[in-house]
């Protein structure tokens, strides 16, 4: 099965997207302020983005749980 997952850095924004699904969906916030999940109308995650990549570098390791959400 070929699946193709869309992973997009901005340099200049200093964000990065990964894309798991090409379909309409929202972002929301998780626990870290860093990380928005996207989900699809049926609260199927689709994929996730982070903010200020490179302050990452500086901290302890990114653990963060994505998990479906029941509409």
């Amino acid at each position: 099965m070929d699946k193709e997952i869309k992973v997009w850095y901005d340099k200049e924004g200093d964000y990065l997207e990964v894309l798991f699904e090409r379909k309409a969906g929202y972002f929301k916030e998780t626990e870290n302020d860093a990380v928005m999940e996207k989900v699809d109308n049926e609260g199927n995650i689709i994929g996730f983005s982070i903010l200020k990549v490179s302050a990452l570098n500086e901290q302890k390791p990114l653990s963060i749980e994505l998990k479906k959400h029941v509409a």
